[in-house]
């Protein structure tokens, strides 16, 4: 299970350093694709068969969008001798990663947010909602 908070550059070839943690459970292989909101996903390679049977279960004509939306732009990865991954110029253009990226664990998966989006993905959580949330939910 993936949890933390990371900070990172991209080097001018498009690569990112992952830290050792997070490279001992990613695994050999594992996929990179489109978040939701404006960042990207990495999913070890089981979770990421995981991901997909899930996706496969939805009716055909209401997923079809959200299945492009994921598979088209994903990659099958593997690191590199020094711990990189190399994004897709499509990946990066479309969670607009530039320099300084943050990689944030989400339990099943990690994700590759830019700072800006980061810091502005974090001043839209509320304390006081996610507590009503979650009270409403019953937790």
């Amino acid at each position: 299970m993936f949890f933390g908070e990371y900070r990172h550059t991209l080097d001018t070839k498009g690569r990112i350093f992952l830290p050792a943690k997070l490279r001992d459970e990613l695994g050999e292989k594992f996929w990179v694709c489109k978040g939701i909101g404006k960042c990207l996903q990495i999913f070890t390679d089981e979770a990421w068969n995981d991901f997909c049977t899930r996706l496969s279960t939805l009716a055909t004509a209401e997923s079809r969008h959200i299945q492009l939306y994921f598979y088209s732009g994903a990659n099958e990865t593997t690191l590199d001798a020094q711990g990189r991954i190399a994004l897709s110029s499509t990946l990066r253009e479309f969670a607009g990663l530039e320099k300084n990226v943050v990689i944030i664990g989400n339990r099943t998966h990690l994700e590759i947010w830019s700072e800006a989006e980061w810091e502005a993905e974090q001043s839209r959580l509320d304390s006081e909602a996610i507590t009503a949330s979650l009270l409403a939910m019953g937790f």
